[in-house]
């Protein structure tokens, strides 16, 4: 598997917006974890980007788990750039 380093921003207002969406986006992530295909993810202290760390065959593969990714899908994530990573250590 490859792994690949995301990038994302936040929509304005993040914790408002959030709100619909909190739990599912928690329980899609907790089962992308559970499978092996995000080794971490989180928000940067300020609330305005999003970090995280994918686990797939290809890019294409890794932009799918992104995009179904309900915070996508609602607009609380506005962006992101995806990069392959090779993990040194």
């Amino acid at each position: 598997m490859k792994k690949f380093v995301l990038w994302g921003t936040y929509c304005d207002r993040v914790l408002e917006q959030r709100a619909p969406y909190r739990q599912a986006h928690l329980e899609y992530l907790q089962h992308l974890h559970s499978t092996g295909q995000v080794l971490t993810i989180g928000p940067t202290q300020d609330l305005t980007q999003v970090f995280g760390i994918y686990c797939a065959a290809d890019e294409a593969t890794a932009r799918a788990l992104v995009e179904a990714d309900p915070y996508w899908q609602n607009h609380i994530w506005t962006g992101y750039q995806l990069h392959e990573w090779i993990q040194a250590i």
